[in-house]
């Protein structure tokens, strides 16, 4: 029987595996990398193991450190949890010799599925290299052979970008998996992705748990999933099924993965398996009433599994709150995460793997939490997680939070015909601005009245006066753009300077404002000069900007922390570029982000070279626009 549990991860994917350990009454170990330290996974753990490494995004991909974490903390089990090294067969092999369990898959079930490319030959299928690519295969996808969550894949649609896309995946994949294998597929439009989730244990029993839809993603990076794929119909259902439990019984397939199709025209177009738990594992526990993770050390214990897997109930919709900017050309961001909250309530569940006061770093995936709703029918569902998501209060780096509250209740998402292009189609509409136009002067009176209040504790006058005051005038970032509020200080108390509105109360934390007659309350947070009023962000301006802040026009900024990988071939002061042109590449996270002229010009400046490290803010290079 497993006493401790090593999960060899990190961030939410250890703190969920911890969290049913602790259920369990299972030991946990922790390992971390000196930037996660203080991580959540770290700190929750009953015990952890620091692996040594000079990169820290490379220390989890090291399996003998991890294995000698492991003996050295008296574990007796491994857990892989996803990414890093989960379908790594010669980390499964390595735990296995160094006499501990290994809660996943045969290693050699392993080497025949986690390979995209070993996976679609023993389903019968061909891959592609770049010279097998013609103009009648296009468009065509270069995708990783190992790993997933959108790393190392590529959309070609023209034939003199392949090489190029090419590298630029095998690099990525490199970077996030330790393996640079890459492959080239056809690209079919206008397909749903949908994955079944198997459960096998070793006496010949093996699960469908249900259909997933995984439709919605950005750069091929899942963004909301749900459980059942809604409209599939028993036929399809039935042959998807079929499939999933062939694939897991070729292989003599141990443990939980998932068989991942593209759905196009009636038919299933088989893409991979996955030899463990995907991040979207949550919904299907929703709709089975299970727990996957305590199915994983059972089976991982030698139990069987019942003849047939529990009746799934109602339908669970999952979505994946991420640090990325959309005005930054969805940089992944860092900072201070001040808070994160959710309202609870039936049916809603929240795994992250960060708490109050964290850091978000450049090292790794920049995803903060999934949130889960699950709901008798699927239309209750995606109303509670909308809600949910809505209500959140979400405090710290930018977050695709608003992309994902209008994503649920977009028409096309709601009445089940969204595809792998949803994004494509409604990303720049999703992501266009809405703040709260009366924020800024919410914002302003709670500053306002926390400065009265502070100047009366320390005054035995209380800041009485005779005549009338002047507006005050506070300045404030909001969406890209400067905004101005007034307001007054009267005998009542604060007024605003606007016609129809009235303020009905102010402190520091709240402020009620009567709107032409409707009552609205907006609560106010303040961390330094970031501000937040309910959902909206904004940035306290001083009155009289820093002329020495000003910058030459035309100067690309860093949207990140990050590396410079790579700069365009013969890129130099001088040289003429044109809008869209890639000029240089950054490695943040994992992914590289390309870094393109804002206009037709000659690029004047290029303060940047490869291998340098780089800051938020740095300027990169300068265009000057003809």
């Amino acid at each position: 029987m497993i006493t401790s549990v090593l999960a060899a991860n990190r961030g939410e994917i250890a703190c969920r595996v911890f969290r049913t350990c602790r259920e369990l009454g299972i030991r946990t170990v922790a390992v971390h990398s000196d930037a996660d330290a203080n991580a959540l996974h770290a700190r929750v753990a009953d015990s952890g193991v620091r692996l040594p490494g000079a990169a820290p995004a490379d220390t989890y991909l090291r399996g003998d450190l991890i294995v000698r974490a492991a003996l050295a903390a008296g574990a007796d089990a491994v857990h892989p949890g996803y990414g890093f090294l989960s379908e790594n067969a010669g980390f499964a092999r390595a735990v296995r010799e160094a006499g501990l369990v290994w809660i996943g898959p045969p290693p050699e079930a392993i080497e025949a599925m986690a390979s995209k490319t070993r996976a679609k030959a023993l389903m019968g299928l061909k891959s592609m290299t770049p010279a097998d690519v013609t103009e009648a295969d296009l468009p065509v996808l270069v995708k990783a052979a190992a790993g997933g969550g959108g790393r190392g894949m590529r959309v070609v649609r023209r034939l003199t970008d392949l090489a190029g896309e090419w590298e630029a995946a095998r690099a990525e994949a490199e970077s996030a998996f330790g393996d640079g294998e890459v492959f080239v597929e056809p690209y079919v439009e206008g397909g749903r992705h949908v994955e079944v989730q198997i459960l096998a244990d070793a006496h010949g029993t093996v699960w469908p748990l249900g259909t997933r839809d995984c439709s919605l993603q950005r750069r091929h990076q899942k963004v909301i999933e749900e459980a059942p794929a809604p409209g599939l119909g028993e036929r399809l259902t039935d042959e998807l099924y079929a499939l999933a439990v062939r694939a897991a019984r070729a292989v003599g397939y141990v443990g939980a993965g998932t068989v991942e199709f593209l759905v196009a025209d009636g038919h299933a177009h088989f893409l991979e398996m996955n030899t463990r738990l995907q991040v979207e594992h949550p919904v299907t526990e929703a709709v089975y009433g299970i727990d996957l993770v305590a199915l994983q050390i059972s089976v991982a214990e030698g139990h069987a599994l019942d003849a047939e897997p529990p009746r799934p109930r109602g339908h669970a919709v999952e979505a994946r709150l991420y640090a990325e900017d959309p005005a930054a050309g969805w940089a992944p961001q860092t900072g201070r995460l001040h808070r994160l909250r959710i309202p609870d309530g039936p049916g809603v569940r929240l795994d992250t793997g960060y708490t109050d006061g964290d850091d978000i770093g450049v090292h790794y995936d920049p995803m903060l939490a999934k949130a889960v709703a699950h709901a008798p029918t699927r239309a209750q569902a995606i109303r509670r997680l909308a809600g949910a998501l809505e209500a959140a209060v979400v405090h710290g780096p930018v977050t695709n939070r608003d992309l994902l509250v209008r994503s649920l209740r977009h028409e096309e998402f709601t009445s089940g015909r969204m595809d792998t292009g949803f994004y494509d189609r409604h990303l720049s509409a999703l992501t266009e601005p809405a703040p709260d136009p009366y924020a800024p002067l919410a914002a302003a009176l709670a500053d306002a009245h926390d400065r009265s209040a502070r100047s009366r504790s320390a005054s035995r006058f209380g800041g009485w006066r005779n005549l009338p005051s002047q507006p005050q005038i506070k300045r404030y970032a909001m969406a890209g753009e400067e905004h101005e509020v007034r307001y007054r200080h009267t005998r009542e108390g604060l007024a605003a300077d606007c016609d129809g509105v009235r303020v009905v109360h102010a402190d520091a934390a709240s402020v009620v404002l009567e709107i032409d007659g409707v009552r609205r309350r907006f609560a106010v947070s303040r961390y330094g000069d970031q501000v937040y009023v309910g959902a909206t962000a904004l940035t306290a301006l001083p009155r009289f900007p820093d002329p020495a802040a000003r910058l030459a026009q035309g100067s690309l900024l860093a949207p990140m922390p990050g590396t410079v990988v790579r700069v365009a071939e013969g890129l130099a002061a001088g040289s003429p570029v044109t809008a869209g042109e890639p000029l240089l590449w950054l490695e943040a996270m994992k992914m590289q982000h390309r870094v393109e002229a804002p206009a037709t010009g000659i690029l004047t400046a290029l303060h940047v070279e490869p291998g340098q490290q780089v800051q938020p803010g740095m300027v990169l290079a300068v265009v000057r626009e003809t």
